[in-house]
This record gives C-alpha cells, sequence and structure tokens, in this order.
C-alpha cells in the first residue's frame, strides 16, 4: 500500500508539473501573440542593477519606440537605434556614433525585437508565483536557460494577466547580480514617425561628431 501511495503522489506530481508548464506555455504564446499584433509600442521603463555583495543599487529610467523589427532606445543618456539593417548608437556625451551591420547584440542577449520571442528557444520554463503590483495582477514565469554555460541563472517574467501584456522581467545572474526591467507606462498603435528609426549621419556630421563605421 505504501509503494501504491508514493506511485500516486508521484503521478499526481508530474501532472501538476506538467500542468504548470501547460499553463506558463499558453499564457506566454497569449501575451506573445497580442503583443506582435501591435503595429507599434512605445513605453517608458525603470531599469535597476543590484549587487548585494558589493552593496549597489542603481536605477535608471528610459523610453523605447518599437515599430515591427525595429526601435529607437533612449537609456543612459545614450541613443540606441534599428533601423532595421544596421545597429547606431549615438553617444552625445563622447560626440560619437557607433555603426555596425545588423542587429549585433550579443548571442542570448533579450533585444527588443527578440521581446516577445525569446521564451521558445533554450529555455525551460514554469508556472511560478503571482502577486499584486501597481494595481495589475501580475502572473510570473521562472524561465531557465537550457545551456549550461550561460551566464543567466534565472528570469523571472511578469505578466498583466488582464491585459496578457509584459510588465516586468527580473534577471538573476549567477554572479549574483540582479537586473530588474519594470514598464511604468506603455501605449500601443501610436503614429510613430520612420524618422524615429534613421539616422541622419549629414546631421552628425556638421556638429563634428565621430562618425565610426565596423
Amino acid at each position: 500500500m505504501k509503494l501504491i501511495k508514493l506511485f500516486v503522489l508521484f503521478l499526481f506530481g508530474v501532472c501538476s508539473q506538467m500542468n504548470a508548464q501547460d499553463k506558463a506555455n499558453n499564457l506566454l504564446n497569449e501575451v506573445s501573440s497580442k503583443m506582435s499584433s501591435y503595429d507599434t509600442m512605445t513605453l517608458e521603463f525603470i531599469y535597476s542593477l543590484d549587487n548585494a555583495a558589493e552593496d549597489v543599487h542603481q536605477e535608471t529610467e528610459g523610453k523605447a519606440y518599437l515599430k515591427g523589427d525595429k526601435y529607437q532606445i533612449n537609456f543612459i543618456g545614450n541613443i540606441f537605434i534599428f533601423d532595421g539593417s544596421q545597429s547606431i548608437v549615438i553617444i552625445p556625451e563622447d560626440e560619437e556614433v557607433n555603426i555596425s551591420p545588423g542587429n549585433t547584440e550579443e548571442e542570448g542577449t533579450i533585444t527588443p525585437s527578440k521581446l516577445l520571442t525569446f521564451y521558445k528557444e533554450g529555455y525551460t520554463y514554469k508556472w511560478d508565483v503571482s502577486m499584486s503590483e501597481a494595481g495589475k495582477n501580475i502572473q510570473f514565469i521562472r524561465l531557465v536557460p537550457i545551456d549550461s554555460n550561460s551566464e543567466v541563472a534565472t528570469m523571472l517574467l511578469g505578466v498583466d494577466t488582464e491585459k496578457k501584456e509584459i510588465y516586468k522581467m527580473i534577471e538573476t545572474g549567477k554572479d549574483g547580480i540582479v537586473t530588474t526591467f519594470t514598464i511604468v507606462t506603455f501605449n500601443k498603435n501610436e503614429d510613430l514617425s520612420d524618422m524615429l528609426f534613421s539616422f541622419d549621419e549629414a546631421y552628425y556630421e556638421s556638429r563634428d561628431y565621430i562618425i565610426n563605421k565596423y
């Protein structure tokens, strides 16, 4: 009888785990499908970094504009642009612009263009804690990289369950550093000018910026 009881408990645990995985997968697919349907997205966000070992806490605000695969991000005083074919980083403090072909973010980095689909490859995920935050009901999905060499230990993706939109992302590195990305305001389907996602080289040359092309 004890063996049967243990077997039943084991089966229940496996079924619960599968159900949790299915729930997580279904919710992520809903979010991806809904947010991918938006023509444009404009969001203001807070990015924070916490390193408990060094007693460091940093918090920075930013703004992002997304249109298809194109984006412009205003962050830490710099402007990051991907115009569909090349990446541009404008650094006003140094009066410098760096231009690289393609989307040159490091492999494994979650860029704006991959934000809605990154979870589909390279991660296992499961249903995690839910909580109320900023008047929203947030359901977290825990993601763990399959690659054992990844510098990321775990990631928590917080979803606004009413709107089916991403609200927060918490990444914990194997070095113990925690970075958090929280969307403060979110607007969809605004009329965004294509000029936001283009680079006027002549304008910056006229301002004596150094233009580096790689």
